[in-house]
């Protein structure tokens, strides 16, 4: 398994194929997968190239699925076999340290609950529940058995985002006060084949996509206190665009728009709209605004793009000036990376179990006010962490 390091800044998108395994320092923290649909890949595609952890078994409850992404990804032990099969496999195994949980929201409690009972620190696609009861018998569960819970998404780990955040905590905008985010498109059924999920509870522009935008304002300005939203629905139903069911009419459960505004405990105030409802897409607009200027941000969906910063100083022209980013390019399965060293480290994590039971908490309070009418407030605070550095790879061996 000798190859080459890739470049953290490269940010070209490997196949499988070309992807090289690291070569695993002794003290590689074993990880394992529980779920290997689509999302698997991108998180096995940069998994195997992170010298702090090593992938040893796949699981799925059609264990035929995960044979193929483990053959696909040339994971075999010693004697050549497999390393895929049941999840009851997967956690019986002592030389894995780390469950990283892709299964689908709503099996996101029990095979998290599952994994803790097996001995195992978690690592969860979003959300980490469905309500927040879930959430928080997750992170109870963790704390008695001395084990931790975290959460993607871990999009605010890459270059793009942390270098905002990193402009914010030096002070290049003063005092934080206000944040405006946009997420509008006409909806995905246009081009999905199969999104009648995307329509259904859990589900809707503001749990699909809403928790890229409020993490990343949450890493901004603190913990939020309070929401006030509405909501609408546009159709009723909506008619599949392509593929095979193609003019095929589904139901549409829940809002297809929420506009909201956040009270965060500092005093900040946001505005966030959310929408499948607009002819004019508008994606990945996080604009945060302060006492000396603003920051025009990167999709927070993404882990690169450049900030633009827009100073009040008249002595700077009135023209933005713009902050490359800087720090790792790698993709999905960066916050895994982060919890391993976290966990041999002693020191909390950046995308923890917490931060993401606080940001569910923001949705819930969302969809509810906008129900309600009222303002909804939002009582968990988080510990926010601090910016990673400029030279954050998660690619280095650490361990």
């Amino acid at each position: 398994m000798n190859a080459e390091v890739v470049d953290p800044n490269a940010k070209k998108q490997l196949s499988a194929s070309e992807v090289p395994h690291a070569t695993k320092s002794p003290g590689a923290v074993g990880v394992g997968i529980i779920g290997t649909g689509v999302i698997s890949v991108q998180y096995l595609t940069n998994l195997v190239q992170f010298a702090d952890v090593d992938v040893r078994f796949l699981a799925d409850r059609e264990p035929e699925r995960a044979r193929e992404k483990a053959e696909m990804f040339g994971l075999r032990d010693a004697e050549g076999e497999v390393l895929a099969g049941t999840v009851d496999e997967l956690l019986a195994r002592e030389d894995i340290e780390i469950v990283i949980n892709l299964t689908t929201p709503d099996s996101h409690v029990e095979i998290g609950l599952q994994a803790l009972e097996a001995g195992k620190h978690v690592w969860s696609e979003k959300p980490v529940a469905m309500d927040a009861d879930g959430a928080q018998q997750l992170l109870r569960t963790a704390e008695e058995k001395g084990l931790r819970v975290a959460c993607a998404p871990d999009t605010m780990l890459g270059g793009g985002i942390e270098t905002a955040l990193r402009a914010i905590a030096d002070g290049r905008i003063g005092d934080v006060l206000t944040a405006r985010t946009v997420f509008q498109t006409p909806g995905p059924e246009s081009w999905h084949p199969s999104p009648e999920f995307l329509f259904a509870q859990g589900a809707g522009p503001l749990f699909d996509m809403d928790p890229y935008y409020t993490t990343t304002l949450v890493r901004a300005l603190g913990p939020v206190a309070r929401v006030a939203a509405v909501s609408s629905t546009a159709f009723p139903t909506r008619t599949i665009g392509s593929g095979p069911k193609a003019g095929t009419e589904f139901p549409v459960e829940v809002p297809t728009l929420h506009a909201a505004i956040l009270q965060f405990a500092s005093g900040a105030v946001a505005q966030m709209l959310f929408s499948f409802e607009s002819a004019r897409e508008e994606v990945g607009f996080v604009e945060i605004s302060g006492t000396a200027g603003s920051l025009l941000l990167p999709d927070p969906n993404m882990f690169e793009g450049d900030t633009r910063l827009y100073s009040l100083d008249p002595e700077k022209g009135g023209e933005p000036e713009t902050l490359p980013a800087v720090g790792s390019f790698f993709e999905r399965g960066t916050g895994v990376v982060d919890l391993a060293r976290s966990i041999r480290a002693g020191q909390p994590e950046q995308a923890s179990g917490a931060l993401a039971a606080h940001v569910l908490d923001v949705l819930l309070a969302i969809r509810d006010a906008a129900a309600g009418g009222e303002f909804v407030d939002v009582s968990s605070r988080p510990e926010i962490p601090a910016p990673l550095g400029e030279d954050f790879d998660p690619s280095a061996p650490t361990l």
